[in-house]
């Protein structure tokens, strides 16, 4: 079994499939938009949605986390949790934490802690929050 988190950006979808791309080096698996459901329910597609991201799939690393546009709100709201990037080092710790804060908000600035040589975290530009995290 495995836990994988599902993510609903409210209409932005498509636009933090890029910057996780761009930032993380994320590879998209798999996108269907709401048009193309082989299923589709009334009231499944809010109006003006239909090519909103439906279901969205993309790797960071060995981590496959899944995504959609929700209902289309415009308002993600991701609180209570947060994903955990782990680097192998900490240069590749400062690119990264750079790279999400771009657009987003320190939470906790990068920097040695007891637990860690090199921990910060950040929220991106959509409010998901990050940990980053060099092992000892």
């Amino acid at each position: 079994m495995q836990v994988q988190p599902y993510l609903n950006f409210e209409g932005r979808c498509e636009e933090a499939l890029e910057f996780y791309r761009t930032a993380l080096g994320a590879k998209q698996t798999m996108l269907m938009r709401f048009k193309d459901s082989p299923e589709p329910q009334p009231g499944m597609v809010p109006p003006g949605g239909e090519n909103k991201v439906m279901h969205a799939q993309f790797r960071i690393g060995d981590t496959e986390i899944m995504a959609s546009d929700g209902r289309c709100q415009g308002k993600p709201n991701f609180q209570g949790f947060c994903l955990n990037l782990s680097p192998a080092n900490e240069a590749e710790a400062k690119r990264l934490f750079a790279a999400l804060s771009d657009g987003g908000q320190v939470q906790m600035p990068l920097g040695k802690t007891f637990f860690s040589p090199c921990f910060g975290m950040v929220a991106d530009q959509f409010g998901v929050s990050w940990m980053v995290y060099v092992a000892q």
